[in-house]
Parts: structure tokens; sequence; C-alpha cells
């Protein structure tokens, strides 16, 4: 028990760090992105902060067979480098022990990642997906960047502001234009700002001292008129609830078995087996010779991922373009890194340990 509670703590310590750091690189990546929303005024930072936890509640499901396979590498190679290993096996402890501890460890992130992948994942992203579409159709006129056109309500009207007064919430040189299906609406005025008038969220944006025309498409009359104040009504917020696959539940992608529902599902269903399928790969790969930097074989171990979640992902845009079909799909990638876990796998280790003296 001494053993393998030593042999586990340089396995999780590694891996508690890396999935950490890789955790903070992902939502920073994400916070860039999309805080130049919430700086045009598309999304508020609350909403922001909550798509960035999203992102990563999804990511997860890739980063911590990653960081596993990452962590036994480093692990159990400084382990190697130092020669406590070969300690180990003098000793009489078998390499099946090794091989068991890495295995446990395995399981629990491989039953962690089948939750997210097939439970918390296509929450994530109904969550995600409401709240991108509830922002784009929630306008505030206060939140816009000066002098930056904005669609507005499906693309129905395009506002236009020359400054915008954050304090006092109003903007100042407005041109708003409104297509109808027979005629086009063009207001412009010195100063616009918006305000709630009814209880299901409907605004209304009030303009000041300004003009507008009318263009029919059907006669080909127009009408101008100049006013002092207009009241222009926006349609209230809705959030379009559009099938996406990444969304849909999994039981609901069994039930429409197309070429998009296939390829998500057996991306979501080889998520948990590539956390045991890299544990394991990360035994061999993390066998070096005694003094050696226990750091050797993780340029190799990173490139081998990468070859492999690029192929994953070529194959799963193939499998939905309809290119291939769901056999062999996404399990003839499995199948070609458990053969390469077995070639890994197939030198004697006492072949091994001889070559390091």
């Amino acid at each position: 028990m001494i053993i393998d509670r030593y042999l586990s703590r340089e396995i999780y310590k590694p891996m508690l760090v890396v999935c950490a750091i890789l955790v903070i690189i992902f939502a920073s990546y994400s916070a860039t992105r999309l805080l130049a929303d919430a700086t045009y005024g598309l999304l508020s930072a609350g909403t922001v902060c909550y798509l960035i936890a999203l992102k990563v509640v999804i990511a997860l499901e890739v980063l911590l067979p990653m960081t596993l396979y990452l962590s036994i590498v480093v692990g159990l190679g400084r382990l190697y480098s130092d020669s406590e290993i070969t300690a180990m096996l003098t000793c009489g402890i078998r390499e099946r022990r090794i091989f068991k501890v890495v295995l446990l460890a395995a399981m629990m992130v491989s039953i962690l990642v089948a939750g997210l992948s097939l439970y918390i994942r296509p929450l994530a992203y109904q969550t995600s997906y409401r709240l991108k579409e509830w922002a784009a159709a929630r306008f505030d006129i206060s939140r816009m960047d000066p002098a930056t056109f904005y669609e507005i309500e499906q693309g129905r009207r395009v506002i236009f502001a020359e400054e915008i007064d954050q304090q006092a919430r109003r903007a100042r040189q407005v041109f708003i234009q409104t297509q109808e299906e027979q005629s086009i609406q063009v207001i412009t005025a010195r100063e616009a700002y918006q305000q709630s008038t009814g209880k299901n969220g409907t605004d209304t944006l009030v303009f000041l001292n300004g003009d507008l025309h009318e263009i029919s498409l059907t006669s080909g009359g127009d009408t101008s008129i100049e006013f002092k104040e207009y009241l222009l009504s926006l349609s209230p917020p809705t959030a379009t609830q559009l099938y996406k696959t990444k969304a849909a539940d999994t039981m609901e992608l069994i039930r429409n078995p197309t070429p998009d529902a296939t390829a998500e599902l057996q991306w979501r269903f080889s998520a948990p087996l590539t956390a045991i399928l890299l544990a394991l790969l990360g035994i061999p790969l993390s066998q070096t010779k005694p003094r050696r930097s226990k750091y050797a074989k993780v340029v190799t171990a990173v490139l081998i991922y990468a070859v492999y979640y690029t192929v994953s992902l070529t194959t799963k845009t193939w499998i939905r373009q309809g290119v291939i079909g769901s056999i062999p799909g996404l399990w003839g990638v499995l199948m070609l890194l458990a053969a390469l876990l077995l070639l890994l796998s197939a030198k004697p280790a006492l072949l091994l340990r001889r070559k390091m003296y």
C-alpha cells in the first residue's frame, strides 16, 4: 500500500499542476475572444464570466485525459530517471503493480470524463447557446461602441451612433435603418436613448430632433418628416432555440442517427476510452534511462497526442460530411491508438532495463 500511494502521488501531483495551468491558459484564451464582445456592448461582464466557465467545463473532457497522460509520462519518468523503478523491481515489486496504479487512475478519470461527455457537455452547450442568443437579442444602445454599425433583430435593423455617453446612457448623431417587407425606414437624430416600457421586456428607442424617411418598395414613393421626439418600439428579446448537435441530448442523438449525430455520438463515447488508452500509453513512454531528464519523453508524448487529436477531429468532420461511414469512424482512430500502445508495450521490460546500463 505504501508503494501504491507513493506511485499515485507521483502521478497526481503533476496532474493537478498541469491541469491548473491548462485551465488557466484555456480560460485566458476564451476570455480574449469574449471580452471583445463585451467591449463592443454585445455581452455583459457577468455573461462573459459565465460563458468562460461553461467553456472550461466543456474543455475538461479533453484536458483531463491529456493531463493524466502527461502526468504519467512525467511522474513515472522521474522514477525511471532516479532509478527508483529499478530499485523497486530489484526488491521484487512487479511491473504489474505500476500497471494497476495507472489503470486505477485511468478508470477514475474515464468515469469522470464519461459523465462530462455524455451529460454535462450537452447541458453546457445548451446554456452557452441560450446565453449568446439572448444577449444578441437584448440590445442596449448605451453599450454600443461609437462609430460602429450594429445589426439587431436578426438583421432587420441597422443602427449607428457617432458618440456614446455612458454616464447619461445616451447616443448622439444616431442613424437607424429598418427593413420591412414593403418599405425601408431611415431615421437620423441628434440624440437618442432607450427606455423600458413593457413588463415583457419590450424597449423603446426615443429619438430627439431628427428626420424620418420612409421609402416604399412597391410604389417607389417616399415620405419625409421632421420631429422633435419620435418613439420606436423594439421587438421583445427572444432567444431562438436552434437545433445544435453539440447541445443535443445523447438519447436524442441515438434516436436520430444522422451523419452529424453519429459523429457527435462517437466523439462522446470515445472520450472515456481515450482517457484509458492514453493513460496506459504513458507507461511505456515514461521509461527512460537512469540519470536522464524526467522530461526526456515529454516531447514525444506531446507529438503523439497532437497527431491523435488532429486525426480524431478530422475523422469527426469526415463522418459529419459523409466522407467516411460510422464504421470504422472514430473507432478506427482508437484502434490505431491501441495498436501503438501494444507496439510500445511489446518490448520486454527486462530487455529495456539491460539497455539502460
